[in-house]
């Protein structure tokens, strides 16, 4: 009696899996800008809701801070509170939560109820960043992984680009509630999108608490979690404080500022690609020359920005180098990691917190110096970022 081995996959068969991966990290990427742009879209909305619902503007402001602060502690601790749970079930139940979490916001009849929505999406942004980061990897060939990663973080860049400012405008055109209803919509197309399109993705290391600790014993580690502390913290005491600066110090309108804000979005997306494929095979030199980029931009922003032309060149400058910051340092941490999953997580939970360290330390810059004074702080946070990666050998994550 013979033995039937099973038959190679015919080449019809891989390409329609190939596809089928491709639309995957596609809902994944998708995912990623509708979290970001939940998180993001009380800024644009802020004075209606706070109308609404009765309360100060600097209260409204909670709804940015909350899932901020949430998605940093849930980045680490949600991958191990499910242990061993299917990472396909895991982001697909996340985007299924980030649906009833913004139905539930659109329907809130109090401040209270809102926030507490905010806390889910909180919930939603750390875990489903945690496991997306490390994704490429397990469903695109090897040779496509910095292209897939490039696609996958390119939602925090079109968030800003796209998904902010559309759903400010339909807030604006109809109601602020309107505008978290369409999230919740979009959010349940994904939900089925990620539930029909990822394959089943069984944790490979379950991330425990001891696992987190222990990525801290790669120096490549330590030194990316240290740069993205330092890069993140540095831009957003800056850039939350980037309409004043361009009326300011620029002397640009306020009505252009929205549209300027557009480009820096767009320059980022592509700087988003860019580093991907730069990051893939350089990445030691392309998280090297990135804080040396944004350090010029910041630190010549008070003395060449003061002419039209040279700010807004700067401006560009510093969007498409941000814009590569999620992609260039999660290569890093990726192939300096003993565990990928533990240490993405640990970076969420930095990126994530320092966004609200970054702005409350600029306000109390630009409230104690000024806004020049806010732009120099920044730079010389690029500097310190880019003199510890320079201190860095290059074989912690790969020759360069």
């Amino acid at each position: 009696m013979t033995e039937t081995l099973p038959s190679e996959p015919t080449p019809v068969a891989k390409a329609i899996t190939a596809r089928r991966d491709w639309l995957g990290v596609v809902a994944v990427m998708v995912g990623i800008f509708l979290l970001v742009t939940a998180e993001q879209l009380p800024i644009g909305l802020l004075s209606q809701v706070a109308g609404a619902l009765s309360v100060t503007p600097g209260i409204a402001g909670l709804l940015i801070t909350v899932p901020g602060v949430v998605a940093a502690f849930a980045a680490p601790l949600l991958p191990v509170a499910v242990g061993r749970l299917d990472r396909r079930l895991m982001l697909t139940g996340l985007m299924a939560l980030m649906t009833l979490a913004c139905l539930a916001g659109a329907v809130a009849g109090s401040f209270a109820v809102l926030l507490a929505t905010r806390v889910l999406v909180g919930v939603c942004i750390g875990g489903f960043w945690a496991i997306a980061g490390g994704l490429a990897s397990r469903l695109v060939a090897l040779e496509q992984v910095p292209r897939a990663m490039a696609v996958i973080f390119s939602g925090v860049a079109g968030a800003s680009v796209l998904g902010v400012p559309a759903g400010t405008w339909l807030g604006e055109q109809t109601d602020w509630r309107i505008a978290f209803a369409a999230l919740a919509g979009l959010s349940l197309a994904v939900t089925l999108a990620l539930w029909a399109l990822l394959p089943r993705l069984p944790a490979r290391q379950p991330v425990r608490l001891a696992s987190l600790a222990g990525q801290f014993a790669s120096r490549g580690v330590r030194v990316g979690v240290t740069v993205t502390a330092l890069i993140v913290v540095g831009h957003f005491a800056a850039y939350t404080f980037i309409s004043p600066i361009l009326q300011d110090i620029a002397g640009i309108p306020l009505a252009s500022v929205s549209g300027l804000l557009l480009l820096y979005g767009g320059a980022g997306l592509a700087g988003n690609f860019l580093a991907g494929s730069a990051a893939g095979r350089y990445p030691y030199l392309t998280v090297l020359v990135i804080p040396l980029l944004l350090a010029v931009a910041t630190l010549a922003f008070p003395w060449l920005g003061r002419q039209a032309p040279t700010a807004i060149a700067l401006l560009m400058l510093w969007g498409a180098v941000f814009g590569s910051i999620s992609v260039s340092l999660q290569t890093w941490i990726l192939k300096s990691a003993p565990n990928a999953e533990a240490a993405t997580a640990l970076m969420a939970f930095v990126f994530n917190l320092a966004i609200g360290v970054g702005a409350m330390a600029g306000g109390r810059v630009v409230d104690s110096i000024d806004l020049s004074g806010v732009l120099w702080a920044a730079g010389g946070l690029f500097a310190l970022a880019a003199g510890i990666v320079a201190g860095t050998p290059s074989r912690v994550v790969g020759r360069s």
